[in-house]
Parts: structure tokens; sequence; C-alpha cells
């Protein structure tokens, strides 16, 4: 009997001994008496298919979320646009020849600044309310000065040195401070009829 042991001991300690279970799947033993399933290759195969499978639909997934925000954002921005625009339509100036004055200047500069001609009548509306597109339009309470009511008055700097009595710089940083903000002069006096500032 003790040789039988020390026979099948021999022939454990040599490499792995395998067998199969009733259900059919390799069982190896090792030195120290351990059992583990054996790697079986088409087992294998059939895992790392479905892996990739897997991995696949999660990058699908995720560049369909992404679409649909992307969506979502571009249905939120026109819904945004759509309530910034004019409530009242306006007519649309043949050419900036019919203003005058700083009004004729502000037209020029809207187009200048790639708005279009159909911009200037909001622009026109809400200058008119803020400043009477007087240059030197100072408001008592707040201290915003010129054209588009700038506050501090100083930020048309930018523009020009001499922007306490020229129209073009305090236009110049009106209409960029409408771009940044408003997205044009429609967008800004559509949020000025409602509520009362831009």
């Amino acid at each position: 009997m003790l040789v039988g042991g020390a026979i099948a001991g021999a022939y454990l300690g040599v490499g792995q001994f395998q067998a199969r279970n009733d259900g059919g799947v390799a069982l190896s033993v090792d030195d120290a008496g351990v059992v583990a399933p054996v790697a079986d290759p088409e087992r294998r195969k059939a895992l790392e298919q479905a892996q990739e499978r897997a991995a696949a639909a999660a990058v699908d997934a995720a560049a369909r979320a992404k679409k649909a925000a992307e969506v979502a954002k571009r249905q939120a921005q026109e819904q945004a646009a759509s309530r910034s625009e004019p409530r009242t339509s306006y007519p649309v100036p043949k050419s900036c020849n019919e203003y005058s004055g700083n009004r004729a200047i502000g037209c020029a500069l809207v187009l200048e600044a790639g708005f279009g001609l159909a911009q200037m009548p909001c622009l026109e509306k809400l200058w008119t309310r803020e400043s009477g597109w007087n240059p030197k339009a100072t408001n008592p309470s707040s201290g915003a000065y010129g054209i588009p009511q700038a506050l501090p008055g100083d930020k048309m700097a930018k523009y020009g040195d001499d922007w306490r009595t020229n129209p073009v710089p305090q236009i110049k940083w009106g209409l960029n401070y409408i771009e940044n903000r408003y997205g044009d002069p429609c967008g800004a006096w559509s949020f000025f009829q409602a509520h009362n500032w831009y």
C-alpha cells in the first residue's frame, strides 16, 4: 500500500494531474493539491469575444449619449434664440443711407461687425431708449455712460482714447458687448423689452 501511495504521489508530483468532472470541465491538481479548471481555448475565445462585444457596446452607448447631449444643447440654444427674437417685426432699411448722425455711424458699424442690416432697427430702438444715441448721455443713478450706457464708461477706452465724446469707440464697444451677451442687437432689444435693461 505504501508503494501504491508513493507511485500516486510521484505521479501527482510530475507536472499537473488533469481530469474531467461530470460537467465535462477539464480540471487540474497542482503539487499543493489545489484543484482548478484548465483553461479551455474555445471558452477563453468565447469569453474574449463577449468582452469585446461588451466594450464595443459601451463605446457605442457613450457615443449615443454624447450625440443626445449635443442635440439637447442645440435645441436649448435654438429655444433661447427664438426667445431672443424681437417681439415685433420691423421694416428692414434698404441701406444705411436711411439713417443720419450717430445712427448712420451705428448702421455702418453694425454691417462691419457682420450683423446684417436687419439688426439695425432693433439697435436703433434699443439705444434710442438707452441714450437717445447721445455719446455724452450719463445715467445719474448708475453712472452708465454713452450711447450704449457702458458701466463703468471707461470700459469703452479699449476702442479709443476719445471714448468720452466719440460715438465710434462707444458703438464698437456696445456691439461687442451685445454680441457676447445676447448674440445680436435684436436679442438685446428683446431682452430689454422684457426687463427694461440689457
